[in-house]
């Protein structure tokens, strides 16, 4: 089948050309808008030559098609009509999709998802010191007063966080945001919680009749706060004199705000947001495990509708109080998700699905189950489904054990942290073994049948868009690393398509230096206009992408530098290009690099051979037939 054939089955399965909004593409995959995702033929598109996953993510359908191959499918989808936007704007059209309550969940996902890993490393070091303390090894003296530093900065300090995250979500100026909510927890205040605790220290009477304390973990007020600061500070810039902004703005915005926000925004939601605690912890606490049932039941689909960022502010309020019940329903449901996975992908004979199950299903084991969902359970609807029922056993059976993690942001393997110091991490095993052998046999017993579907092949290999030259074939190659920083494995990458393992197998770094090089003898068979990505062929016949960010390809080339062009022949440790870290930061992107082979199916080893910090030129990855 050629690429225009492959374009055209492409269009149907999507529903036509009316019902394509725009569609862009990235190093990797086809983006596409939709006006109806039901009009979607989701298992003819997953089985489409050259495809080799496809799934909905911030508002895209985005199907895989893998370096090279991207391009041209692109350019024949283009060709037969589809209307084409800029990675940009299908970023800022995805931003307004769904109802009015999704919309407001995306943004105040977009506010917390920066905060969480703070709250992880805090829930960590809780853990570590519990451990020392099962151990009979408690921290005294000067060493408990640090450890206490580390284990509680992070939740006095909540509000300025989340005051901080809201003014960049809506434009404000963070610092502005940050003091601002400094303000909030100024040591001239009570603390909130020595005034719960029911000693001798009392609220500040301002005014004759308005009770002021400090805001320690408080969330809501926060929010409210950062929202109208932010727009506020908009406002009155627009007002105010060029010449003057820098005087009068951030005077009248800390002034007016600082008013609202101990006066009567603290005060009012602060009651508003006891409340919700208080609700939260009721359902929670329901008889018989019913809390855990019904949350365990949900959690999935929540995540399928993308609202779920919801419950980070709830398990922030949760983690504030000592104990997070929520953690461990959660687990329970996401075991389940990926134990349904794993099922699948034993059961089936279908190369291409066993690839992308496995993977898909480790991912789900660390925490990010949308690869599971929406690559493998949701396509066949009865793993999905099964695993629904599993993780509302499994989270029922986490509500009767009465676990509770001390932080929040991590789940499954990596959650056992959040069990160690509290004596619940061998209870916390069992129900994950619970919640895994539940989805696990209902899937394999009743949940999928393997067909030989049509196109179900193996994965072909990506087309190069250039032809290489002749090399010097090798059996093995050890492939050097192409940048410094430190080793992330692939896994752990905050983006489904590499997570997952869907592209094919590799590592990724955290740079530490905005250089990339070349990772050994290679031709360069891609570099993409924009800067972001490279892809290229080595003597082991390996090809390569290498990719700068995630979702880097919305920055079109700002901060980007590139070094070589599609045909170079080029020298290990040969500058490949130049990146700016600062500049991706400050579009809001991730700037880990993710070196992949793409065509992993062609060798009997793919390993990596680094961990922890690393410098560029030293061994990282090892290919072998």
């Amino acid at each position: 089948m050629n690429n225009t054939e492959i374009a055209k089955k492409v269009i149907d399965a999507l529903g036509g050309h009316e019902n394509v909004r725009s569609v862009a593409h990235c190093a990797t995959r086809l983006r596409v808008m939709v006006v109806d995702e039901g009009k979607i033929d989701k298992d003819t598109v997953e089985n489409i030559e050259k495809v080799q996953g496809a799934f909905f993510n911030s508002g895209q359908y985005q199907i895989i098609f893998g370096t090279g191959t991207v391009n041209k499918i692109y350019e024949e989808v283009v060709a037969l009509g589809l209307p084409t936007a800029t990675k940009a704007e299908m970023k800022a059209e995805a931003a307004q999709q769904g109802n009015w309550f999704q919309r407001s969940i995306r943004t105040f996902g977009d506010v917390f998802v920066p905060i969480i890993p703070a709250i992880v490393a805090t829930g960590l070091f809780m853990g570590l010191r519990g451990l020392l303390a099962a151990f009979n090894m408690p921290l005294e003296g000067d060493i408990l007063t640090y450890s206490q530093i580390l284990t509680d900065t992070a939740f006095i300090v909540l509000p300025a966080l989340v005051v901080w995250s809201t003014f960049r979500v809506f434009g404000g100026n963070q610092t502005i945001g940050i003091v601002l909510g400094m303000m909030l927890i100024a040591g001239q205040l009570p603390n909130a919680w020595v005034v719960a605790s029911g000693g001798d220290v009392k609220p500040l009477i301002f005014f004759g009749f308005i009770p002021v304390v400090g805001l320690q973990g408080s969330v809501l007020p926060a929010f409210i706060i950062g929202i109208l600061g932010a727009n506020f500070e908009k406002a009155v810039r627009k007002v105010v004199p060029e010449v003057l902004d820098l005087l009068v703005t951030p005077f009248v915005t800390l002034f007016v705000m600082s008013i609202l926000g101990l006066f009567v925004i603290g005060p009012v939601f602060h009651v508003v947001e006891s409340y919700i605690l208080v609700a939260t912890q009721t359902v929670l606490n329901l008889p018989f495990g019913l809390g855990g049932l019904l949350i365990g039941g949900v959690h999935q689909i929540i995540v399928v509708s993308g609202v779920h960022h919801i419950f980070n502010f709830l398990e922030a309020q949760l983690v504030a109080t000592g104990a997070n019940p929520f953690n461990a329903i959660i687990t329970a449901a996401m075991t389940a998700q990926g134990a349904a996975t794993v099922a699948v992908g034993v059961k089936t004979k279908n190369p291409k699905l066993k690839a992308l199950a496995f993977p898909a299903a480790l991912s789900a084991f660390l925490g990010i189950t949308e690869p599971a969902i929406f690559g493998v359970n949701l396509r066949f609807r009865k793993p999905f489904v099964l695993s629904l029922i599993a993780g509302a056993i499994g989270g029922a059976f986490a509500s009767i054990l009465g676990l509770a993690g001390t932080g929040m942001g991590v789940t499954i393997i990596p959650g056992m942290t959040l069990y160690l110091g509290n004596g619940q991490l061998l209870t916390y095993l069992l129900m994950v073994a619970v919640s895994f052998a539940l989805g696990f046999a209902l899937t394999y017993m009743f949940g999928y049948e393997d067909e030989v579907t049509e196109g179900a092949a193996p994965a072909k290999k990506p087309e190069a868009s250039v032809a290489s030259a002749p090399l010097v074939e090798v059996a093995e190659e050890t492939l050097v690393s192409p940048l410094s920083g430190e080793v992330v494995e692939l896994a752990n990458v905050n983006d489904p398509v590499f997570s997952s393992g869907a592209m094919g197998k590799g590592l990724a770094v955290k740079p530490s230096e905005g250089v990339v090089y070349a990772p050994a003898d290679a031709e360069v068979t891609i570099a993409f206009e924009t800067g972001h990505a490279y892809g290229l062929k080595t003597a082991s016949g390996a090809e390569l992408l290498i990719h700068i960010g995630i979702d880097t390809v919305s920055m079109n080339g700002e901060g980007f530098e590139k070094l070589v062009a599609a045909g170079d022949k080029v020298k290990a440790g040969a500058p490949l290009a130049k990146f700016d870290s600062s500049k991706i930061a400050a579009a809001g992107l991730d700037d880990t690099t993710m070196v992949i082979v793409t065509n992993t199916a062609d060798f009997a080893v793919v390993e990596g051979v680094a961990q922890g910090t690393v410098a560029h030129g030293a061994d990282f990855l090892k290919v072998a037939k």
